[in-house]
């Protein structure tokens, strides 16, 4: 699947002037995961600016047999965005809001559109695109369609397939389809804009999509909480949504060492409690009736205190506070790097075997790394926990390093046993091929090879990534 010099001159050409780039500086950020555990290489980097361009691409790919690998923010955190070789396709330059409409909640932009930039073109026509996550300013509409992304919000507004009403895109024959349709109702045969969310670019390169807009809610409430266990923060979780009556829009758990990490390395991070607890949460909630969300929160927050489910809470009095509290959440992973090495797993369980999971993970983890150190955090109202392992204080990270296939079998068995998923939110990319082949099903994984294989026979579109 090498690209022939006459396939890069046909590429140069459809692409026109600035539509492409060989420049090892241009190239260089493209080409290197964030987390720096991939890195690759590239003939040439396409940067189409329209969709009928992105189809030339693939068509004369296609014709050729030369694989492609599709690209959105390059934020990806399972290295399936990085090419090996293959034409890597940017969708950069595909930024056009094409529609912002408050009567059909629905917004219309092209692939290349940062989620930051989404959420302002929805504000502008007084709508919310409620998906939130740490890297919104640079995350790209289709790579969060292509790996189906979750966020703080999904426990409310679901994951980004549930946030999709329509999609645009090249498939990997180089044909265009056009299903850009902003309806809540269309049982008219398979819905193919579910195969597309999720495939990693396997199937094709997304264009544009119809994104689902939700009204702005003005009342607002940010609460955090201390307490002593996974077991009763899912206690506490079952009693907000009784309390708040469905406004409940993010339930975010993290254990102490976690905190003590953000406020020890990231400067803007303070305690957010008088004393130091073994678990915290995090509390957002919103409703459309003026002042209902606080006081929610507030009435929650007292009768758990008066029962002695949580030891302590403080509600954001202001945005800044709000913020605070927030900044301590997002920068859970940040706070991890200056502690070496570490084993970071995505997954899910029932929300109501959280904390039997992660007691007894953390015990397998002990087994393959004594004194490993667990940081768990995520969003725990869904059932999705971020559940990373730094060294041992006196390890190397070449010794960490060296235990973490181990140490992702001793997690990932345990995920299986309480019928979870090795890759809640970030994908499979190609971190996780192997894994994946282990856990699934063969009746699965024939189904979805027999799928790939239907659209993309001659396998051009992202090789590496899934099965």
């Amino acid at each position: 699947m090498t690209a022939p010099a006459e396939v890069i001159a046909r590429l140069k050409a459809a692409l026109g002037e600035g539509g492409w780039s060989q420049d090892p500086d241009r190239l260089a950020p493209k080409l290197t995961e964030w987390r720096r555990r991939w890195s690759g290489t590239t003939p040439m980097l396409a940067l189409p600016d329209t969709t009928e361009k992105v189809a030339a691409v693939v068509r004369i790919c296609a014709e050729a047999g030369v694989a492609i690998t599709p690209q959105g923010g390059n934020t990806g955190l399972v290295g399936g965005q990085i090419p090996q070789g293959e034409i890597l396709l940017s969708t950069d330059r595909l930024r056009a809001l094409r529609d912002a409409d408050a009567f059909d909640d629905a917004l219309i932009v092209e692939a290349g559109l940062t989620l930051a930039q989404a959420h302002a073109a929805a504000e502008k026509v007084g709508r919310r695109f409620p998906l939130s996550l740490a890297s919104e300013g640079s995350a790209t509409i289709g790579g969060l369609i292509s790996t189906n992304a979750g966020g703080v919000q999904v426990l409310r507004y679901g994951t980004m397939r549930d946030l999709v009403l329509g999609i645009e895109a090249v498939l990997p024959n180089g044909e265009v389809w056009n299903g850009l349709k902003r309806l809540r109702k269309d049982n008219s045969g398979y819905d193919l804009k579910h195969l597309l969310i999720g495939a990693e670019g396997t199937l094709g390169v997304v264009t544009a999509a119809s994104l689902k807009l939700f009204p702005i809610l003005p009342s607002r409430a940010v609460a955090i909480v201390g307490l002593a266990s996974p077991a009763d923060a899912i206690a506490l979780l079952a009693r907000a949504k009784d309390e708040t009556g469905g406004a409940l829009e993010a339930f975010e758990l993290m254990g102490r060492t976690g905190v003590a990490l953000a406020v020890k390395h990231l400067p803007a991070v303070r305690e957010p409690l008088a004393e130091a607890h073994p678990w915290y949460v995090l509390i957002e909630a919103a409703s459309g009736e003026p002042g209902a969300a606080e006081a929610a929160l507030e009435r929650l927050l007292a009768r758990a205190l008066e029962d002695g489910l949580i030891a302590d809470a403080a509600l954001a009095q202001n945005e800044a506070q709000a913020a605070a509290f927030w900044s301590l959440r997002e920068g859970q992973s940040a706070a991890q790097n200056p502690e070496g090495a570490c084993w970071k797993h995505d997954v899910s369980v029932p929300v109501s075997q959280i904390a039997a999971f992660m007691a007894q993970a953390d015990a397998a983890v002990q087994q393959v790394a004594p004194g490993a150190r667990v940081v768990a955090f995520g969003h725990v109202g869904d059932g999705n926990v971020h559940y990373n392992v730094l060294r041992p204080v006196d390890w190397t990270d070449a010794e960490h390093d060296r235990l973490r296939a181990a140490g992702a079998l001793a997690v990932h068995d345990m995920v299986a046993r309480y019928d979870g998923s090795i890759s809640a939110e970030h994908g499979l990319g190609v971190m996780k091929v192997g894994e994946a082949l282990r856990y699934k099903s063969p009746a699965e994984i024939a189904a979805q090879r027999a799928v790939r294989s239907a659209l993309d026979p001659h396998r051009i579109m992202n090789p590496r990534v899934l099965f």
